[in-house]
């Protein structure tokens, strides 16, 4: 049924479970796993102009550098559990749509992510992104609660 799984991941701990049972779901369907992670924009107007080009660089090395590290925790499992897996970060200021865009670039036929179990107000004030990609994707959404 599902060939290439889309799995998206923060680093959080949530995230690090859906990796761990995304996984065990590849592996069961013999299926071939995507990991990504989103590195948010930087906020350009906070800084002066001068300022810019230092600052770019440092947070794009310091947020690669992260991106890597969220990535190596999928890399490991797919690799211990003998899961096909790639992966790739990108930066954008709209996560759900990054997530949707590189499920379609890499041709994935299934996103599967965690969810934050945000509610009330809190859910609310903050949105999730999780809830994006439901509303947004084309594709299917595997959430991990």
């Amino acid at each position: 049924m599902f060939k290439h799984l889309l799995l998206p991941t923060d680093g959080s701990p949530r995230s690090e479970a859906a990796i761990q049972k995304s996984i065990a779901f590849a592996k069961s369907i013999d299926a071939k796993v995507t990991g990504l992670h989103v590195i948010p924009g930087l906020p350009i107007f906070a800084y002066p102009t001068a300022m810019m080009g230092d600052i770019r660089q440092e947070y794009e090395e310091r947020f690669k550098a992260q991106a890597k590290q969220y990535l190596t925790v999928a890399e490991k499992a797919a690799s211990d559990a003998g899961v096909a897996f790639d992966c790739v970060y990108v930066t954008s200021d709209h996560p759900y749509a990054a997530i949707i865009e590189v499920a379609r670039e890499k041709g994935c036929d299934l996103i599967v992510m965690a969810s934050h179990g945000r509610r009330g107000a809190k859910a609310v004030l903050l949105g999730s992104e999780t809830h994006k990609v439901l509303v947004h994707s084309t594709l299917p959404v595997l959430v991990y609660p």
